[in-house]
């Protein structure tokens, strides 16, 4: 603010650094607000020159924002090497549209445009962002000019025009810039019927002990994202000591992911890490995108997945419990305990029974289960005396394939992740007249969350009632072994790691016989290949030698197996 206190003056406001300037330099950046451009010019030689003057002066680079009717409504000053835009607000432009001001800057020295205007000019959704050379005698240079359009060919929604002096520029800036507002307007509407979403993938990499490598985290939430019918166009990552508490990412990383959502027109942005709603909120503020975490993605998927009442029961039950929270955070101090002056109004009404709902939703669920719960365990009683074999692992690691080749019976699969969310279970007939019941359950993934683990007892119930658990491995994988470790840490959590356990090295098929007989001798594991049909009268040989501590053959065990597997549903 100028120093400046006529009636006329004092709401006249330049944004920015003016620490140190004069008198006289505050009042020719004020100036400029007098100016005027025509409004079928972009920029004028003699804006360009008064801007080039003054910033030539002070040695910082300096700018404005016209509007479309040519009047200038910001002013700005930056340092030598950046201009510093105003706090916008919630004055974001619509998808589709641009924010109907543009921004013309000077540069000092000869400078193109740089990664910071074209972070502004998509962040902003400006009609255009001008850079302005200033030379050594305080006249104006090349004027470097980029405007957003839709992405051609090569997949380029920047549009960076040749360097031309100003006095030379002939451009119908109306119809040019409306041009382009057609262009993003029509992609917005052929976006809205394509049949997947286009997505970023990001991860922040802090370094924390047990953490995953950037490229694994990637490599398994792109996995996720595959699951979930979502392309993914492009992956970022950053490491960062800790991370951003507002934003997660620095600031230059934000500006990148912002370009990159244009450049690959994305739909969505997904995090490796868990936004609190803070995080979440700013994001999607900052990007005009949808931004989620991995947790939601899981929900997501599970929610495609889910296909029983008591499965779809508990995707609900798990995804309100996820969003309470982040509703409550909204604003805390409009709870009604506390309210009172600034307190009351129809915000906090409307807050309130928003809560309200899905806390008497998660309740209703809740008795609902509880007695799906009660149905199961009647079930499960009338099992009595047969032993059950639970199916562990890994998502994605084989384990309804395990089953379809160990009973013969029909267990849907897919290449996917939690391609099974509702647990399915057959029975099995060992030598001397003996029947199991073997159950897939839904496959366990690092850093479950806690309301997910919660939300589908029906599984957990399942294991809890195992007599052994086979706990099946993706040898092919890259990182089995942190993967076994994320299976013992869930199964620690919920107090099944005592439970009997024979790990299963699947996939075999994919690695030499030296490496897969390598690893069954270094882990006493089992190696199969359920798709192949390799390795399983061993494995049942092993179950068989847990369950009974009998002496059972292999050969008596393949003598038998044709007339004693039953494809029945249990």
């Amino acid at each position: 603010m100028s120093g400046h206190t006529s009636p006329i003056e004092v709401f006249i406001q330049i944004h920015g650094n003016c620490n140190g300037l004069k008198a006289s330099q505050v009042q020719q950046l004020e100036r400029l607000y007098r100016r005027k451009l025509s409004p079928d010019q972009i920029l004028s030689h003699d804006l360009a020159k008064a801007l080039s003057a003054v910033s030539q002066e002070i040695r910082r680079q300096v700018g404005v924002l016209v509007d479309r009717r040519g009047s200038i409504t910001h002013v700005m000053v930056g340092d030598a090497h950046s201009i510093e835009m105003p706090d916008w607000g919630r004055l974001r432009a619509g998808r589709g549209r641009l924010r109907g001001l543009r921004c013309l800057h000077t540069h000092l020295g000869e400078e193109p445009l740089t990664n910071d205007d074209l972070a502004d000019l998509v962040l902003l959704r400006l009609d255009a962002m001008v850079a302005i050379e200033t030379l050594n005698d305080g006249s104006p240079g090349y004027a470097h000019i980029a405007a957003l359009r839709a992405a051609n060919q090569e997949g380029k929604p920047i549009e960076i025009l040749a360097p031309i002096l100003p006095s030379q520029i002939e451009l119908d800036f109306p119809s040019w810039v409306r041009e382009r507002e057609e262009e993003l307007a029509s992609q917005t509407q052929t976006k809205t019927v394509a049949r997947s979403e286009r997505a970023i993938l990001v991860c922040i990499a802090t370094g924390e002990r047990g953490a995953l490598e950037p490229e694994e985290a990637l490599a398994e939430l792109r996995e996720l994202a595959r699951s979930a019918d979502v392309e993914v166009v492009h992956e970022i990552t950053q490491h960062r000591a800790r991370l951003d508490p507002k934003t997660l990412m620095g600031s230059g990383k934000l500006q990148d992911l912002a370009i990159q959502a244009l450049w690959h027109d994305a739909d969505l942005v997904i995090v490796d890490q868990n936004l609190n709603p803070t995080q979440a909120r700013n994001l999607a503020a900052r990007m005009e995108l949808r931004v989620i975490d991995r947790t939601q993605l899981i929900l997501d998927i599970f929610a495609q997945r889910a296909k029983s009442r008591d499965g779809k029961l508990q995707v609900e039950l798990a995804q309100l419990k996820y969003r309470l929270p982040r509703l409550v955070h909204r604003d805390d101090s409009l709870s009604r305990l506390g309210a009172g002056i600034g307190g009351r109004g129809p915000g906090e009404t409307k807050l309130e029974i928003d809560r309200r709902r899905v806390r008497e939703r998660i309740t209703h669920l809740e008795r609902e289960l509880k007695k799906m719960r009660q149905g199961r365990h009647e079930r499960r009683r009338r099992r009595h005396g047969l032993s059950i074999v639970s199916i562990v692992g890994y998502t994605n690691a084989g384990k309804s394939t395990l089953l379809h080749a160990l009973t013969q019976s029909h267990v849907p699969i897919a290449d996917k992740m939690f391609a099974t969310l509702d647990p399915a279970s057959r029975r099995l007939r060992f030598p001397r007249e003996r029947d199991v019941i073997i159950t897939d359950t839904v496959g366990f993934i690092r850093d479950l969350p806690p309301d997910l683990v919660t939300a589908f007892r029906a599984t957990l119930e399942e294991l809890e009632e195992a007599d052994v658990l086979l706990h099946v491995v993706d040898a092919s994988a890259p990182d089995f072994e942190r993967r076994i470790e994320s299976v013992h840490h869930i199964l620690q959590e919920i107090g099944l790691a005592q439970r009997p356990e024979i790990l299963v090295f699947n996939q075999i098929d994919r690695l030499s016989t030296e490496e897969s007989l390598a690893l069954a001798e270094r882990f006493d594991a089992i190696p199969i290949s359920a798709l192949k049909k390799i390795g399983l009268h061993q494995l049942l040989v092993r179950v068989d030698q847990v369950l009974w501590q009998s002496e059972t053959s292999e050969s008596e065990l393949s003598s038998s197996q044709s007339r004693d597997f039953v494809p029945a549903s249990v």
